[in-house]
């Protein structure tokens, strides 16, 4: 029987995907010339990735959830 997934696992998901969106809107934001908002989305990269670091060490190291 296949195991349902962790709260965690989706959070890791979550965060990847935030990271990849956030990136991408950063650069389309660079791009166009809207310069504040690729700062914003470039900021929210940098927190979802330190996010995905975090759960992912956090699932390394074996820890329930």
């Amino acid at each position: 029987m296949r195991r349902p997934r962790r709260a965690r696992t989706l959070r890791a998901w979550l965060a990847g995907f935030g990271v990849v969106v956030c990136i991408v809107g950063a650069v389309l934001a660079a791009y166009l010339g809207v310069t504040w908002f690729a700062w914003m989305m470039g900021v929210t990269a940098v927190v979802a990735a330190i996010d995905l670091a975090w759960v992912l060490r956090r699932k390394a190291r074996g820890e329930p959830g």
